[in-house]
């Protein structure tokens, strides 16, 4: 039987002595804690010193790897001296080989383990490797080194290797001429919680790290994190469960029963003990050891986490649709204008659970509550916004109940009042509009529209926003006008008009900027027509006066546009604004009148802030942050959203629909004596 022990500055509480059985052969460990008394450890080394196959020294390393560079700790370097004959290791190649092995495989079990998650490593010049094994998932990194080496909270973490790296050239010189307590605070038997890092720990999604500093500085309430870790005892991991840990990652197998896990020191001194080395075994040796053991991390889901949940709420956009609702089917047979009245009183209502939406960066699944309220937009826009507002605090407070940890307000409830701020200060989950998700949509299919009539690049586009003062109106008119520098911006109320004239010309010199009450004068001329009111009457753009190829990108809900107008020039594409295809096999659980797995953009930015773990109020009020868009158009791409094919009254856009437009458009050019569009192809 080989014989191995574990030499540890750290408590004598968690020692140990197991037999454990490794490629056919027994191995005896046991592991000495010494409280932090260093001439203890340098005399049971000494004790140990030929009588044992290889001893580890647990909680010391006597050469910090960061990076390139080596740093060597002159106390450290004179306990692990103390042998003449037996080999010592400190676990340096298993971190460096092993933890990096097991962060690729619980990422293959996991996917949405580590991958765009808040990541606490605590101590990073200990665990380098394991640090930029995680740092290959994209993760927001933070190191708790300065808090634990110099207890200053204050002082600003690490953020990225690069910081670590710095941060380790500067302290580590220093820190290596200093008694090892200094980087190693658990030594000299505290096992009391040290508060200092607890605001770093709460910011964590995932722990990870040497477990010893684990014990030491993490609060009490770890609901719902991950912890990534080398040694917990049976003991201390149901201390994690108790405390809200969702998954532990424990970087290697369990050896034995009565204490599966070991730290790195204790395995590398197993893989030295078995293959009869005189030294620290190399990189190739400890390859060639795991891989005939077959060694691998061990997941473990402590308290399964719930999947990210979200809210939507919708309400009829006609009277008609109340009837859709399994419960009122029987309305249909009443006089729509008592069902509208009636069904505006009602509480919210719940729909159904939307299932099956799956992000491609994480693959996690979230899930979705769809809630209603009986108001159509008649009803809705002849009451005050405190009617809707109640309704919809209730419809918070309600998905909050279920489960939801954000909603998101749909059609009209997102423009009544002050478009979700009175909502938002009344709940307690995260509100948004979908506003901003909306109007990246709408740009990118208004673009894809452009380019398909005009059978290329054109040289110039014009565009006119009208209800271009509103909240998804303005945003839109000033990306616009960042993108083809010349826009026609037309609201009811002038001085609203003139606020946005200058904040785009100030926004973007040199670009085209006309302000207009009413659009008829300017849609002779306009490429592209984006239409964002809350119109419910009368006509708000004259089909007879659109330039012939003319692009309508209708958002407002109920249209803008009736399909009766559009067949009088069939010449021109109207399209629905941008409709986003969910990833993964969204269920809806109730017809939302679009096509499979499709979803307005409002609903998808919901869904999409869940995707990403931003449980927060995010767009709300009439003003909408274009850093707010450009920040949704990224997660939409990293998540992998898909813009749908564009659609015109419920049809999809075909080639050969465009074709015939693009044809019936330059007879009507010719007819009028109007020159042919130029491209760049």
């Amino acid at each position: 039987m080989k014989r191995v022990v574990s030499i540890s500055l750290g408590s004598a509480q968690r020692d140990y002595q197991i037999t454990a059985t490794v490629l056919g052969r027994q191995v005896e460990v046991r592991r000495i804690g010494t409280n932090g008394d260093v001439a203890q450890a340098m005399a049971l080394i000494r004790e140990f010193d030929g009588n044992v196959d290889a001893i580890g020294l647990g909680g010391l390393t006597p050469v910090f790897r960061i990076g390139r560079a080596r740093y060597p700790h002159q106390e450290a370097i004179h306990i692990a001296a103390q042998a003449r004959r037996t080999p010592v290791v400190d676990g340096g190649v298993v971190k460096a080989i092993l933890e990096r092995w097991a962060i690729a495989q619980a990422v293959r079990q996991i996917p949405s383990l580590v991958r765009y998650k808040r990541v606490l490593i605590a101590s990073g010049v200990e665990r380098y490797q394991l640090a930029a094994a995680i740092a290959q998932y994209e993760p927001e990194l933070r190191f708790a080194d300065p808090i634990i080496h110099a207890g200053l909270p204050f002082l600003p973490p690490p953020r990225s290797l690069e910081q670590l790296e710095l941060y380790a050239a500067t302290a580590l010189p220093l820190l290596a001429l200093l008694p090892y307590r200094f980087i190693h605070p658990v030594a000299l038997g505290q096992e009391g919680y040290d508060p200092r890092a607890a605001a770093l720990f709460q910011w964590a999604d995932v722990i990870a790290g040497d477990f010893a500093f684990i014990r030491r500085f993490a609060p009490a309430d770890l609901t719902r994190k991950a912890v990534i870790t080398d040694d917990p005892s049976p003991a201390e991991i149901e201390d994690l469960r108790r405390r809200g840990v969702t998954t532990l990652v424990t970087m290697t197998p369990p050896l034995s029963d009565e204490r599966p896990f070991l730290a790195a020191d204790a395995i590398e001194a197993i893989i030295t003990a078995i293959t009869e080395s005189t030294r620290q075994p190399g990189d190739a040796e400890v390859i060639d050891f795991i891989t005939a053991a077959g060694w691998g991390p061990t997941v473990q889901d402590l308290n399964p986490r719930p999947k990210p949940r979200f809210a939507f709420v919708i309400h009829p956009l006609r009277t008609e649709l109340i009837a859709n609702h399994r419960w009122f089917r029987w309305t249909r047979y009443l006089p729509p204008r008592l069902v509208e009245l009636v069904a505006a009183e009602f509480p919210p209502l719940y729909l159904s659970r939307i299932r099956g939406i799956r992000s491609k960066a994480t693959g996690e699944e979230v899930e979705g509550i769809l809630l209603t309220l009986g108001t159509t937009p008649r009803e809705m826009m002849r009451r005050p916004p405190s009617f809707t507002y109640r309704r919809l605090i209730k419809a918070a407070r309600m998905a909050e109940r279920m489960g939801a940890q954000i909603m998101g307000l749909g059609a009209f409830t997102s423009v009544v009042g002050d478009a979700g701020i009175t909502v938002a200060q009344k709940s307690n989950i995260g509100i948004t509009s979908g506003n901003s998700l909306t109007v990246a949509a709408t740009l990118e299919a208004a673009k894809q529209a452009v380019l398909l009539m005009k059978g290329g690049k054109p040289e110039h586009v014009r565009a006119v926003v009208i209800g271009a003062t509103g909240s998804i109106g303005a945003v839109c008119a000033r990306l616009l006008a960042q993108a083809v520098h010349d826009v026609v911006l037309v609201a009811p109320r002038a001085e609203r008009l003139i606020a946005l004239k200058k904040q785009i010309e100030s926004e973007t010199p040199g670009a085209r900027v006309v302000a207009a009450t009413y659009a008829d004068a300017y849609l002779g001329d306009a490429d592209l027509i984006i239409t964002t009111t809350s119109a419910l009457t009368g006509k708000v753009i004259n089909v007879d006066k659109l330039k012939p190829g003319a692009v309508v990108c209708d958002v407002a809900r109920p249209p803008d546009v009736k399909e009766e107008d559009a067949r009088r020039r069939p010449d021109v594409l109207v399209i629905e604004s941008g409709e986003i295809v969910l990833p993964g096999e969204p269920d809806f659980g109730f017809d939302i009148d679009m096509p499979p797995g499709t979803a307005y953009a409002c609903l998808a930015e919901t869904a999409l802030l869940a995707m990403e773990g931003k449980f927060e109020d995010y767009t709300l009020g009439r003003n909408i942050e274009i850093e707010r868009v450009k920040e949704v158009y990224r997660l939409w791409k990293k998540h992998g959203l898909e813009l749908a094919r564009l659609r015109s009254f419920g049809v999809y856009v075909t080639d050969e629909m465009i074709a015939e437009k693009r044809r019936l458009a330059e007879e009507r050019r010719r007819q009028l004596g109007l020159p042919a569009d130029k491209v760049c192809e």
